[in-house]
């Protein structure tokens, strides 16, 4: 199941459980993990890309690893809400992905900049953000869907 409507996500899910959260780009995959309890959401490993099936290999063992029950991937959207090349690749990947169980797409604008701004409040270096930046943006993303997930 994919979907953008976090109610349907919701009900496709137990009650509880780990997400994990995607911010898929075309070098990098940046991973997030929240509780259980879906209260915090914190940076995991950085995938770096080579081909789609070892990628998804390496994410399905995180998964199972990490007793994950869904997967929330950040949609990159352009400022006006509207789609492009990026959105329609990062869908792509979703569907190429669907076995990895219940996927919610998620806006993601703003989401690296809220994460290079919290980098740089913690006054990391320039390489070091660069280094971890995709990481913080998935957890960022993740961490404003499990927001609304709660809420709704």
């Amino acid at each position: 199941m994919i979907t953008l409507d976090r109610a349907a996500f919701r009900t496709a899910l137990p009650d509880g459980g780990r997400l994990l959260g995607l911010d898929v780009g075309t070098k990098t995959i940046g991973t997030a993990l929240c509780d259980a309890g879906w209260s915090f959401a914190s940076p995991a490993l950085l995938v770096k890309r080579t081909k789609f099936t070892a990628d998804k290999a390496r994410l399905a063992e995180m998964i199972a690893a990490q007793h994950v029950v869904g997967v929330v991937i950040g949609l990159p959207l352009n400022l006006d809400g509207s789609e492009s090349p990026r959105s329609q690749s990062t869908r792509a990947f979703a569907r190429n992905a669907a076995d990895l169980g219940p996927i919610l797409l998620w806006d993601e604008r703003w989401s690296t900049v809220a994460a290079e701004r919290a980098l740089i409040a913690q006054d990391m270096s320039r390489a070091k953000r660069a280094e971890r930046i995709d990481n913080h943006a998935a957890a960022v993303i993740l961490q404003g869907a499990i927001d609304a997930l709660v809420s709704a």
